[in-house]
């Protein structure tokens, strides 16, 4: 008897959120928050990121609407917490990590640069670190780029925050997708020779991120390139229960 191939066969995008923010000139900046959904044909259910928690607020900020969590996004889709096999935590930022601790019989994925920076202390990273640290979950520190099973690739791309991963998925009728994540949050910011914004910690690392990830997708002719947080990229999205195949 051969093995079945584990194959990528859908990908479900889980808005969890919206916030309208100031912008420049007096224009208003549309921002969503998000997680992702990949299924196998072999059954396997993996998490990307998790979002805000809920016992976090942010004070001065707008406040978010059209809110779900993922706990919601997943049952009604038929899943338990328990059903997922794989998170990847693309970063420990608050709005990415905040419902980790609900996988405790997931692996989890992450830079092991990050995580080592997280671990120390660092103070970015300690508003959600009961939820990314808690002693119930099982890492795996993964070094760069990494395929973890046929058409789910891992992509380091430090700048936001050291150890920062994109993810790219191969599938099988829509073609490669990249989710750029936080190293690309809007598709204005596409380009070669980007700024960096407030949030990111370092812009010559964000550059040479922005600039592999744009040689990727000519490298890899990619279809579609969802960005972390475009509010009106996110519009023109399919959003869960619907997904690409």
């Amino acid at each position: 008897m051969t093995g079945t191939t584990t194959l990528v066969q859908r990908l479900y995008l889980l808005q969890l959120s919206t916030t309208t923010i100031p912008g420049a000139a007096g224009q208003k900046l549309e921002m969503v928050s998000g997680c992702y959904l990949i299924q196998t044909s072999d059954g396997k259910n993996i998490l990307i990121d998790s979002g805000l928690p809920a016992d976090y607020t942010q004070p001065g900020m707008p406040s978010a609407e059209n809110t779900q969590n993922v706990l919601e996004h997943l049952s009604a889709l038929g899943l338990r917490p328990d059903d997922i096999d794989i998170l990847i935590c693309t970063h420990f930022d608050v709005d990415h990590a905040g419902y980790n601790d609900r996988f405790t019989g997931a692996e989890h994925l992450v830079q092991r640069v990050h995580y080592e920076l997280a671990r120390t202390g660092h103070p970015r990273f300690l508003p959600a670190r009961s939820h990314w640290d808690h002693p119930a979950l099982r890492y795996r520190l993964i070094d760069g780029d990494s395929e973890i099973l046929p058409g789910l690739t891992l992509i380091e791309t430090g700048g936001h925050v050291p150890g920062h991963q994109s993810v790219l998925v191969k599938l099988p009728q829509t073609g490669p997708v990249l989710l750029a994540i936080d190293a690309v949050v809007m598709q204005r910011l596409f380009t070669p020779d980007r700024k960096a914004w407030p949030m990111d910690d370092n812009e010559e690392q964000l550059l040479a991120s922005t600039r592999k990830l744009l040689a990727l997708v000519e490298r890899e002719q990619v279809q579609l390139t969802i960005f972390g947080h475009d509010g009106l990229q996110w519009q023109t999205l399919k959003k869960a229960p619907a997904y690409y195949e």
